[in-house]
C-alpha cells in the first residue's frame, strides 16, 4: 500500500513514516502543510493519504473536501487525537474515509488501512441530535450561566415554556442536569 503522510510536526512525521514503513507499508510521499498534501496527493497518487486534523493554514478537514473535489479516488485518513462526534461529522462530510486516533500502534494502524482498503471498516455519520432553533438559544444562553427566570426573560418566554425546552434539551442530550447537558453539548461541537 502507497501512502502519502501529512502532518506539521516533523519528528511526528518521521517516526510515522518509519513505523509505517517497517510494517511493510510503502511511504511515497510526505508532507507538512494541507497545501503540500493536496499538491503532493495529485501529483504521486498514493493508495491512501494520512491527513493529521489539525495543521496550520489548510487543515485535514480542508484537504479532505478538496481532495475529492479535485478527483482523488485513493483512501483519505484523518489522523487526530481529537475525538469528538462533532468532528466526526464533519470527517464524514469532507469525504474521508477514515477519522484514527494518533495513539494507535503501527501494526494496529496497518491492520485498520487494510480493513479500511477491503471495505470492511468506513467512517459513518455519527449519531448528533438535531436541536431546534429555540433550544439552541436556551442551550447558550444556560451555558453563560443564567437561570430559568433570567432565560425566560431573555426570550420573553414563560418560566414554564423554558423548562420544557429544558427538559427536551436534556433528553436530546442523554442528560441529567445542566452540567451534563453542558458538558455533553460541548463534546457534540454546540458549544465552543
Amino acid at each position: 500500500m502507497r501512502l502519502l503522510v501529512a502532518d506539521d510536526h516533523p519528528l511526528f512525521r518521521l517516526g510515522l513514516k518509519a513505523a509505517l514503513e517497517a510494517e511493510g507499508l510503502e511511504v511515497v510521499a510526505e508532507a507538512g502543510t494541507g497545501e503540500e498534501a493536496l499538491v503532493q496527493a495529485l501529483e504521486k497518487a498514493p493508495d491512501a493519504v494520512l491527513l493529521d486534523l489539525r495543521m496550520p493554514g489548510m487543515d485535514g478537514l480542508t484537504c479532505a473536501r478538496r481532495l475529492r473535489e479535485m478527483g482523488y479516488r485513493g483512501l483519505v485518513i484523518l489522523l487526530t487525537t481529537h475525538q469528538e462526534p462533532a468532528l466526526l461529522l464533519e470527517a464524514y462530510k469532507a469525504g474521508a474515509d477514515a477519522y484514527l486516533s494518533k495513539e494507535l500502534s503501527a501494526p494496529e494502524l496497518k491492520r485498520r488501512l487494510l480493513r479500511i482498503r477491503q471495505g470492511e471498516e468506513r467512517l459513518t455519520a455519527p449519531d448528533i441530535p438535531a436541536l431546534t432553533p429555540r433550544e439552541e438559544e436556551v442551550l447558550r444562553l444556560l451555558a453563560e450561566g443564567l437561570s430559568i427566570k433570567e432565560i425566560a426573560r431573555a426570550l420573553r418566554l414563560s418560566p414554564e415554556t423554558v423548562r420544557s425546552h429544558l427538559e427536551s434539551l436534556y433528553a436530546k442530550l442523554e442528560a441529567r442536569n445542566r452540567v451534563e447537558a453542558l458538558s455533553r453539548a460541548r463534546s457534540l461541537g454546540f458549544l465552543p
